[in-house]
């Protein structure tokens, strides 16, 4: 799926919608923040997986992959912790960590 070299580095953000909600917040975060992980410098590539909890909610996973810290400052800022949110986010979300994991790729 992605040819990720060592030494690069993993984001990762997770939230959670309704299942039902599932294809159109697929759509939505196609159009928005995977769009603009996959367009910033540095970016090696970008995806999203669901899971659905015995809760009746549905866990959603972005993971995105970068060449270095210093590049996912273009996507995120300064404070590369803090999670990215976009306006319509609160139509699907129920719940979101409000930070974002960081790994180093082996």
């Amino acid at each position: 799926m992605f040819d990720v070299p060592a030494g690069s580095v993993m984001r990762s953000w997770t939230g959670w919608i309704r299942p039902e909600d599932r294809g159109a917040y697929t759509a939505y975060l196609e159009r928005t923040g995977l769009a603009d992980y996959r367009s910033t410098h540095g970016n090696l590539g970008a995806a999203t997986v669901f899971r659905d909890l015995p809760d009746g909610r549905c866990e959603v996973r972005t993971i995105s992959f970068w060449r270095t810290h210093a590049d996912i400052v273009s996507f995120a800022g300064e404070d590369i912790e803090m999670a990215v949110f976009y306006p319509a986010d609160d139509q699907f979300l129920i719940d979101r960590e409000l930070t974002a994991a960081h790994f180093d790729v082996a």
